[in-house]
């Protein structure tokens, strides 16, 4: 009996130091890059990861706790298999999420989450989030880590398990074996308090990386996963009806002072009333970089030349969300994707299709990848009604020759080709998605030794082209173009927090002979608010789009918002507040305290919206 007890102690410890050399991985991986971390960093590191790292050996204690049950009755080799495959088949997952978690960290700057099953659905575009390089290392630590992991197991539960005798009193035996699995219960659930384990157990430092280090990438998963579909009730922050108050206070235009006499004129941006359209969604354009004349002169020289908002900012930090913040005006959710639910996205308001209703029937999309992937096809011809759409397999195989697709450059060139070589019925939306200043930035040409500043520099110099092409054309002088970024890099520069608000400040410009003339509008605003403002200029209704705001409207509260992995962030000129859901405690609070109510609000009404659709 003593045997089994401690067989079932040394397999709940055993997982204990599978993950703590997990962190020993991670820490080597990303250390050095992300944060200098000393020996008591360490200490702290495992202190306070320990508590899931319980909870996880708990989990996967279970199954062998009953399999030594089960020893109390029959002996034979039937059971050392079973134990034998179990411990097989949890090392390789396991080791598999060990390897592709330290993968990706250094692109997606947070540990995997069930949003990777969503983008499995075409893995090659998960695969290409890596270079090659990154994927054999990733495969080395695989296969080394499962090899520690078996012989681990060999030379102590296994050798335990063989010397397991049948004993007498089996039922007495059976019955405080039990007790003890059910003693499991405890480090799963995280003791007797109220709280259950979650991931905030592991946050102790106001330096992230030590956070992500803490946090057990395994337990993280599929905790995040049973989290999934509790959009509505995993965050209330007040009551339902309050939040519906303070959400119609903040979008709701400030009233007029008493001595106005009428309703205040919006300022419009353009000279021409039905404008073509051609909007540029900009592939982790940051603005420090966009607006650097060196690596991208052309995007420097239009914020001078047009319609520059240099106070905007990204909503999320992934393309998928990022889309239906642009074109539907919809914030983005912190652990999830709406497009990952057809059934909401096709009830969402958007742009292409709104301006459908006003004649804007010469729609179309142009992207060099695979447009089903993140179900994005079925956004864009679900909810934005846009059925002309080309995508990689409409170019040659010879122009597909990087590992998302087609470079930019053979993309732009169809969208002036079917501009300048036929007459477009007028007015027309043209959407133009880029691509090859996506990580592994893997584009024809090399100018700067960074990778990342040098796809940006590549795409640039496509769309000057394209823009200096179309001035030569009759088409110019009624055309609007419209560049935003779908979100900023997270990985640069390199050692930034992932709610850094740097790491969200995006560009967005408009130029075109359509913009009567240059401008700078300075009002914090972010994707959402492009929805309301587009239509506004246009003199059409957008009403649906209830998270959008006019930016140009001079009464509209002027914020910008964004979420960035299971947080979200309000700021404006004057106050911030930055919120973590998993500490539950703001990190930063500055200006208004008002600020506090107005994010939280905000932020949970999108939540009951996303829930509710």
């Amino acid at each position: 009996m003593k045997r089994r007890v401690i067989l079932l102690f040394v397999v709940f410890v055993f997982f204990i130091l599978v993950f703590a050399l997990q962190k020993v991985i991670f820490i080597l991986m990303h250390g050095k890059v992300n944060d200098v971390v000393s020996v008591a960093d360490m200490a702290l590191i495992f202190f306070h990861g320990l508590p899931i790292d319980m909870s996880m050996s708990g989990y996967l204690t279970a199954i062998p706790a009953f399999v030594i049950i089960a020893s109390v009755w029959a002996k034979g080799t039937l059971l050392n298999k079973i134990l034998a495959f179990y411990f097989c088949i949890v090392g390789c997952i396991i080791a598999v999420m060990i390897s592709v978690d330290v993968i990706l960290y250094a692109h997606w700057r947070f540990h995997i989450d069930p949003v990777i099953l969503f983008y499995l659905r075409n893995p090659y575009e998960v695969v290409v989030s890596g270079t090659l390089n990154e994927w054999l290392v990733g495969s080395l630590i695989a296969l080394i880590f499962m090899g520690i992991f078996y012989f681990l197991y060999f030379i102590s539960i296994r050798q335990l398990f063989m010397r397991l005798d049948i004993l007498q009193g089996r039922l007495r035996k059976s019955l405080i074996l039990t007790f003890l699995t059910g003693v499991l219960f405890l480090p799963i659930r995280g003791g007797v308090t109220v709280s259950t384990m979650n991931i905030s157990h592991a946050y102790f430092s106001d330096r992230m990386f030590l956070n992500h280090a803490a946090i057990n990438p395994v337990f993280n998963f599929f905790y995040l996963l049973n989290k999934q579909d509790d959009f509505e009730s995993r965050y209330r922050f007040f009551e339902k009806e309050e939040v519906v108050q303070c959400f119609d206070r903040l979008m709701a235009p400030h009233p007029l002072d008493d001595n106005a006499s009428c309703e205040p004129v919006r300022p419009s941006l353009l000279r021409v009333e039905r404008p073509n359209i051609i909007l540029f969604v900009l592939e982790s354009f940051s603005f420090d970089v966009a607006t650097d004349s060196t690596v991208a002169p052309n995007m420097a020289r239009y914020a001078r030349e047009g319609v520059f908002f240099d106070n905007f900012y990204a909503n999320t930090f992934r393309t998928d969300r990022g889309l239906t913040s642009i074109f539907s005006g919809y914030p983005a959710h912190p652990t999830t994707s709406i497009l990952k639910y057809p059934k909401k996205t096709d009830k969402m308001p958007a742009i292409p299709k709104v301006l459908r209703t006003h004649g804007y029937d010469n729609q179309s999309l142009y992207y060099g990848g695979d447009i089903n992937f993140a179900n994005m096809r079925s956004y864009f011809v679900g909810a934005c009604g846009i059925q002309n759409i080309v995508s990689d397999k409409d170019f040659p195989v010879k122009n597909r020759f990087t590992k998302w697709g087609t470079p930019d450059k053979f993309v732009i060139d169809k969208v002036y080709s079917d501009l300048a070589e036929s007459k477009p019925d007028e007015p027309f939306l043209k959407i133009v998605l880029t691509l090859s200043s996506h990580e592994p930035f893997d584009v024809p040409t090399k100018l700067f030794d960074d990778p990342f500043l040098n796809s940006v520099h590549y795409v640039d110099e496509c769309i000057g082209q394209f823009v200096s092409d179309l001035q030569k054309t009759a088409l110019w002088d009624h055309t609007w173009i419209v560049f935003i970024s779908d979100h900023a890099i997270q990985g640069y520069p390199l050692g930034r927090s992932n709610n850094d608000r740097k790491g969200f400040h995006i560009p967005m410009i408009w130029i075109g002979g359509a913009v009567a003339q240059p401008t700078v509008i300075s009002h914090f605003s972010s994707q959402i608010d492009l929805a309301a403002t587009l239509l506004s200029q246009l003199g059409f209704e957008h009403a649906d789009f209830g998270f959008s705001k006019d930016i140009l409207h001079p009464l509209a509260r002027k914020f910008s918002f964004y979420t960035y992995i299971d947080g979200f962030c309000m700021l404006d000129s004057a106050n911030i507040f930055l919120y973590d859901n998993n500490q539950q405690k703001a990190l930063i609070q500055e200006g208004d305290p008002a600020i506090e109510k107005e994010a939280k609000a905000f932020f949970q009404m999108m939540c009951i919206d996303f829930g509710s659709r």
